[in-house]
């Protein structure tokens, strides 16, 4: 079996147990795939979806386009943390139905960088619209997590690090997944990869 072969059987099977990634940088290209993702498996049932994060860094604008998507979608959204959640990807982690981590997750609480080229009479209608965003994003991850929005912006200016179980008194995740944890079986016949030979 040539390498994208199993790649593309793998998504599949994926997508088929309603299973979307996250993962790189949050960009326009990625937000898109992920919303088209989640957006169908909505559509084509009401079982809940599994959202694997591992998202460092992305846009702003782009992670609150995402958030609007999950928290609009019928179903419950499950996110399962792994390897790093930092910036505006904490975001669209937080507006999940349910959220998880692995023990060695990092998490990191800081504002995106962002540049802009434009005319000098727009820099200032582009520094309000920053504003607004930055101040919709503290608001809404205030509200998910628990916090206070102060607490949050606080946070957000200094950049704040946590591991997995400081991510869980802050209450960014409700569960950290541990080697005791209950093992579930996923549906379904196995894929059926075999070595090579």
């Amino acid at each position: 079996m040539k390498e994208l072969d199993w790649q593309e059987a793998l998504a599949q099977r994926l997508f088929e147990q309603r299973i979307v990634f996250l993962s790189g940088s949050l960009t326009d290209l990625t937000a898109t795939r992920v919303a088209a993702e989640l957006m169908t498996l909505d559509a084509e049932g009401d079982s809940g979806i599994t959202l694997r994060i591992d998202c460092g860094d992305g846009s702003l604008a782009t992670a609150l386009t995402l958030m609007d998507v999950i928290e609009l979608l019928g179903v419950p959204v499950r996110a399962t943390c792994m390897g790093q959640v930092g910036g505006p990807a904490v975001g669209v982690l937080a507006v999940c139905t349910y959220r998880e981590a692995l023990p060695s997750t990092r998490f990191y609480l800081r504002e995106p960088s962002t540049q802009m080229e434009a005319h000098v009479r727009e820099v200032e209608q582009w520094a309000q619209m920053r504003s607004d965003e930055r101040e919709r994003f503290c608001a809404r991850l205030a509200l998910a997590v628990g916090q206070p929005v102060s607490v949050i912006a606080d946070d957000l200016a200094s950049g704040r690090f946590m591991g997995a179980d400081d991510a869980l008194a802050y209450g960014l995740i409700d569960e950290i997944c541990r080697p005791d944890a209950e093992i579930r079986k996923l549906p379904g016949p196995p894929i059926g990869f075999r070595p090579r030979r």
